[in-house]
C-alpha cells in the first residue's frame, strides 16, 4: 500500500515500525457541540484506513482523543450554567450516538485531555528543562526559534508563519510563532496545579502527550483534516521531537475539506450542517457513502443533489444485496451456474478493490470495483440461474468489501423478512395458483400495509422494504 505523506509531499510505501502492527493517532473533536459533516469526514476516512489495514492482516492500535478543556468548552459551559465536565460528558455521549450511527468503530483508546494532565505537565517540564520553553505572565510558551525544523510539515517559511501567528500574538513572546503549552488560570476557569502555578493545557500539547502515553515516542500514522497542518500538527512535531529527541510521525495524512458552495464548511463561518440534523433526511449510511465516494485528499462539495445521488447509489447496492438474499431463500437451482462460474468475477472485483485501496486509500476506485461486481453479476443473472454456492460466493465478496468501507447493506434488518410476511406471501402465491385473484390482491394489500413491497419473479415472490 502507498499513501501520500504530507511530510515528504509524495506517495510512499506504507510499512509499520513493528511487523504486522500499526500505531495510528487521529485528532478527535472538541466536545462542546454536536459534530458537523466537515468534522465527520476525518472520523470516517481514518476509520476506513484502520479497517483496511486490519483486512490486510495487521493489528492496529488506534487512538482518537477528546479535547474536553478549551476556550470553546469553557464558554459554552458558562452559557449553559453548568460545569465543563457536565458539558463534555454529555457531548461525548452524543458524539458516540452519531459515530455509532456512521459505523465508526471505537478507538483502542479515547483519551480526554483532562485525564492526561500528569503526562502533559511532564512534557511541559521536559521542554522547560531542555530550554525549549519559557514563562510569560499568561503561561508557559514553546520557543519555536529553538527548534531548527519548525515548518517542515507545512513547508512555510518563518516569515509567513510569523505573519499568520501575529493575529493572536502576545507582544512579549520571543517569536510571533511561539505558542502556549500551559495557560495560567483565569477567573471562572478549571485549573490544575503545576510548578508554574495553576492553569490548564494549551491545545497542541495534549495530542503530543497522548501520543507518547498510548503509542510511544514515534507514531506510524497521524491523521486529521488539512486545516490542522498549521499550526496544530506543526506544533505537535516541534514539541514532541524537542521533548523526545526522536522522529514523531512517519506518515502524515490529511483529508480535504467539505465545502458548501465551494467554501469550507466551518462553525466559525456558520455554513455547517450537523450530522444529527442531516440524519433527519438522510440515513447515517448514506452520509458515510457520500464521504467515501471521493478520494480523501480531494475537497467534497456539499449539495442536496450530490447527497441524493449518494442515496441512489447506495440503494443500488442494497437492492443487489437484497436480491442475493432473496435468491438464497428461493428453491435451489440445481441446473444453475456453479461457484467456479462466478469465481473469476469475484476475484477480479476483489483485486480491483484492493488496487484502489492500495493506491493512497482511493475509496472512489474501491466503489467502482463494487459497482463492477454488481453490474457483472446482474448481467449474468439476466440470462442464467445460479446455484446457492455461487450466490453465497458473490454475497461473501460483496460483504467483505463493504465491511472495509464500514457499510452493511443488511443493517437495520431491511432484508431480514419477518416470518409472518413470508407466510402472507406464500398464502398469496397459493391464492394465485388457485386463481383466487381477489384473495391474492387482498393479501398483497395486507403485505404493503405493513411496509413491504412484493414483486413476482420466476423464482417466486420477492419481498423488499417499501
Amino acid at each position: 500500500m502507498y499513501v501520500y505523506n504530507d511530510l515528504s509531499r509524495k506517495k510512499e510505501e506504507l510499512t509499520p515500525q513493528t511487523p504486522q502492527h500499526y500505531k495510528v493517532y487521529v485528532c478527535g473533536p472538541t466536545v462542546y457541540d454536536y459534530f458537523h459533516l466537515g468534522n465527520a469526514r476525518p472520523f470516517i476516512v481514518y476509520d476506513t484506513l484502520r479497517r483496511y489495514l486490519e483486512y490486510q492482516g495487521f493489528t492496529v492500535d488506534y487512538v482518537q482523543n477528546f479535547t474536553d478543556i478549551d476556550d470553546k468548552v469553557i464558554n459554552r459551559a458558562h452559557e449553559e450554567g453548568i460545569s465543563c465536565k457536565e458539558l463534555t460528558d454529555r457531548m461525548i455521549q452524543e458524539y458516540f450516538v452519531d459515530a455509532d450511527g456512521l459505523n465508526i468503530r471505537r478507538a483502542t483508546h479515547h483519551p480526554r485531555a483532562t485525564e492526561c494532565i500528569p503526562e502533559i505537565l511532564n512534557m511541559v517540564q521536559t521542554l522547560y528543562d531542555k530550554g525549549y520553553a519559557y514563562v510569560l505572565d499568561d503561561g508557559v510558551y514553546f520557543d519555536t526559534g529553538k527548534f531548527a525544523d519548525y515548518g517542515k510539515l507545512s513547508h512555510r517559511d518563518v516569515e509567513e508563519m510569523e505573519t499568520q501567528a501575529r493575529v493572536q500574538s502576545n507582544d512579549a513572546k520571543r517569536h510571533p510563532s511561539d505558542f502556549v503549552i500551559w495557560k495560567f488560570k483565569k477567573e471562572g476557569e478549571p485549573a490544575w496545579p503545576s510548578a508554574w502555578g495553576e492553569g490548564r493545557p494549551g491545545w497542541h500539547i495534549e495530542c503530543s502527550a497522548m501520543n507518547k502515553k498510548y503509542l510511544g515516542d514515534t507514531v506510524d500514522i497521524h491523521g486529521g483534516g488539512q486545516d490542522l497542518i498549521f499550526p496544530h500538527h506543526e506544533n505537535e512535531i516541534a514539541q514532541s521531537e524537542a521533548a523526545n529527541d526522536k522522529p514523531f510521525v512517519r506518515y502524515w495524512m490529511h483529508n480535504g475539506f467539505v465545502n458548501v458552495d465551494n467554501v469550507k464548511m466551518a462553525k466559525s463561518l456558520g455554513n455547517f450542517f450537523r450530522v444529527r440534523d442531516l440524519v433527519q433526511y438522510y440515513p447515517y449510511e448514506v452520509l458515510r457513502f457520500f464521504m467515501l465516494q471521493a478520494h480523501y485528499r480531494m475537497p467534497i462539495n456539499f449539495t442536496k443533489e450530490l447527497l441524493d445521488a449518494a442515496q441512489n447509489g447506495w440503494q443500488r447496492i442494497k437492492n443487489f444485496a437484497s436480491n442475493l438474499a432473496f435468491l438464497l431463500e428461493a428453491e435451489e437451482a440445481e441446473d444453475g451456474l456453479a461457484a467456479q462460474d462466478v469465481q473469476d468475477i469475484c476475484l477480479q472485483a476483489r483485486k480491483a478493490f484492493e488496487a484502489g485501496m492500495d493506491d493512497d486509500l482511493n475509496t472512489a476506485d474501491a466503489f467502482a470495483a463494487i459497482f463492477g461486481l454488481v453490474r457483472e453479476v446482474n448481467s449474468l443473472l439476466a440470462g442464467h440461474k445460479l446455484q446457492k454456492e455461487a450466490i453465497q460466493g458473490v454475497q461473501t465478496t460483496l460483504l467483505d468489501l463493504l465491511e472495509v468501507l464500514g457499510l452493511d447493506p443488511y443493517a437495520g434488518g431491511e432484508t431480514s423478512i419477518p416470518q409472518e410476511i413470508w407466510n402472507l406471501a406464500q398464502e398469496r402465491q397459493a391464492a394465485k395458483t388457485a386463481k383466487d385473484y381477489a384473495k391474492a390482491d387482498a393479501l398483497r394489500a395486507q403485505i404493503q400495509a405493513q411496509g413491504w413491497k412484493l414483486e413476482d419473479t420466476a423464482e417466486g415472490p420477492k419481498l423488499s422494504k417499501a
